[in-house]
């Protein structure tokens, strides 16, 4: 079965590529999930706006990670959440939510896969956070989780 793939997917291919699978692996995992669509004619068409928002979002190379990550290591990050009296939070702070933060202080367009939470935020104060930038350049900005 031939796809296009729409996520990363380990040990197979980054968003954009076409790869050949077997139909089992295809019809029941990958497209359900939506990893990948079938390929088609007008998919191929697809590909080209998947690869140019991958190359938009991609970190050029090390020198590049390195930069991106002096920034995101200057930035004070603020996340204003819902909280009660104690301090617990109405819901937990996501990735997404983290990326949107970064953003909004100025940062860099960071995706919200390369960020990696130590457990749920659910309470208000500091927390690590750790950015993948590129293979072997991490990132760890401090995440100021207030009251709204």
């Amino acid at each position: 079965m031939k796809i296009i793939l729409t996520q990363d997917v380990d040990n197979l291919g980054a968003p954009g590529d076409i790869v050949e699978v077997k139909d089992g692996y295809g019809r029941n995992y990958l497209l359900p999930r939506g990893y990948a669509i079938g390929w088609t004619k007008g998919a191929e068409k697809q590909i080209d706006q998947i690869k140019r928002a991958r190359s938009a979002r991609e970190i050029r190379g090390r020198e590049h990670a390195d930069e991106v990550r002096t920034q995101l290591e200057a930035l004070t990050v603020n996340f204003a959440a819902k909280a009660g009296e104690a301090g617990r939070l109405f819901g937990s702070v996501t990735t997404a939510d983290v990326a949107a933060a970064i953003k909004s202080a100025g940062g860099p367009l960071v995706e919200k896969r390369a960020i990696e939470l130590e457990g749920h935020i659910k309470q208000l104060g500091d927390y690590p956070v750790r950015v993948a930038l590129h293979p072997g350049v991490d990132a760890t900005v401090t995440l100021h989780v207030v009251s709204a």
